[in-house]
């Protein structure tokens, strides 16, 4: 009976993220010899994506953003059943109960896990009796873990300050990578300016709201400035934003929206400036897509935005949760001239392939597995 190649086990909250974040890391996997095997709620659209990929697709009952200990402790069950089922060699995650009852059930099994805080999220931008339930979390169920992958070095800094992990254990990523090829500009113009198009979960830790507020704003001013969301509506978060409050938007004429979409690429190539008024991020994937098509970008001088984009050079900066900070900074992208614009286009797009590409994403996570011992079937 032949052997089987050893298997990894991929985990995030919902399959949509492995597929159009993690394909890059999948594929690469794949081509070394692993079997991937996915992990997440039931999607069957994307599971059938994924097992395009070549993985093998593992529901898991999984409440992204609930409170309640019996549904975690199903999913920790859950996870736990799948992992002595496959034996893998090693465990990946992202988001927070893949990151925290993954990482225990796989430690429990003699399974190395890496988990990736891939975004420190509401746990930790307000602060209550929430925090210090997450940081417990934290604390015990990475503790086995033989790489913890960050995404900033300020996140990193704040799980090593407060003994979340070890020192030993922590591993700084360039975000989830982007490959210079699929993400080239295939028109280097200028689109008509002043049109803003923000990609984002319509959440307020996003900054939505301060992106309607800062719309309204500068189309008393600008009337021909265009505003356009595009996004989820209705996740599971705890600052999600209505559809209705959207729509009242939407009546006003501050800005329009659209749902989101498999490639936003022509989304992006057809906007002026991307906005992310984020309260924090882990690595902004937007900001990197956005650069890699040469789209100069306003967002926030928080973690997981300035560490992509440079106030002046690839785009420009303003502060978090202000409104009126944001529509400065559009109002400077406005008065930005044809040469201008295309010196911060051509330095966006530098930025990203240089610092951020999906090579050094599975270069950084061949080597965390290597460390810890795990061999693909070709590498044996």
């Amino acid at each position: 009976m032949p052997v089987q190649p050893p298997a990894i086990m991929i985990c995030a909250n919902l399959a949509w993220n492995l597929v159009n974040f993690r394909a890059g890391l999948i594929r690469a996997l794949v081509a070394e010899g692993y079997r991937v095997i996915a992990v997440a709620p039931p999607d069957a659209a994307m599971a059938a994506r994924l097992e395009a990929m070549g993985c093998t697709f593992e529901p898991a009952p999984m409440d992204a953003m609930g409170l309640n200990p019996l549904r975690d402790l199903a999913t920790f069950i859950a996870f736990g059943r799948l992992i002595r089922r496959h034996r893998p060699a090693a465990w990946l995650s992202w988001t927070i109960k893949p990151n925290v009852y993954g990482s225990l059930a796989a430690g429990l099994a003699g399974v190395p896990a890496f988990p990736n805080i891939s975004g420190l999220g509401t746990a930790f931008i307000r602060r209550n009796l929430l925090t210090a339930l997450v940081k417990a979390l934290y604390r015990f169920c990475l503790r086995r873990a033989p790489a913890v992958f960050f995404q900033n070095a300020e996140d990193r800094d704040l799980f090593t300050g407060l003994d979340l992990v070890r020192q030993g254990q922590a591993r700084l990523l360039p975000g989830s990578g982007i490959d210079p090829e699929d993400w080239r500009p295939a028109d280097l113009s200028r689109p008509a300016r002043g049109h803003f198009l923000m990609l984002a979960r319509v959440v307020a830790d996003k900054g939505v709201r301060e992106f309607a507020a800062a719309a309204r704003k500068i189309k008393a001013r600008h009337p021909q400035a265009r505003f356009t969301l595009m996004g989820f509506l209705d996740v599971a978060n705890r600052t999600a934003i209505s559809a209705d409050e959207v729509r009242g938007w939407e009546a006003e004429g501050l800005l329009s929206y659209c749902p989101p979409a498999d490639d936003v690429r022509p989304a992006i190539a057809g906007a002026d400036f991307i906005v992310l008024p984020s309260y924090r991020e882990g690595l902004s994937r937007v900001l990197l897509e956005a650069g890699a098509l040469a789209r100069p970008c306003v967002t926030t001088d928080v973690p997981g935005c300035r560490d992509i984009v440079r106030d002046g050079e690839n785009g420009l900066l303003c502060p978090a949760r202000d409104a009126a900070a944001l529509a400065d900074a559009m109002e400077r992208a406005l008065a930005l001239d044809d040469a201008g614009w295309h010196a911060m286009s051509r330095a966006a797009r530098e930025r990203v392939v240089a610092d951020f590409s999906q090579d050094k994403v599975t270069r950084l996570y061949r080597q965390a597995l290597a460390d810890a011992g795990v061999r693909s079937g070709s590498a044996a």
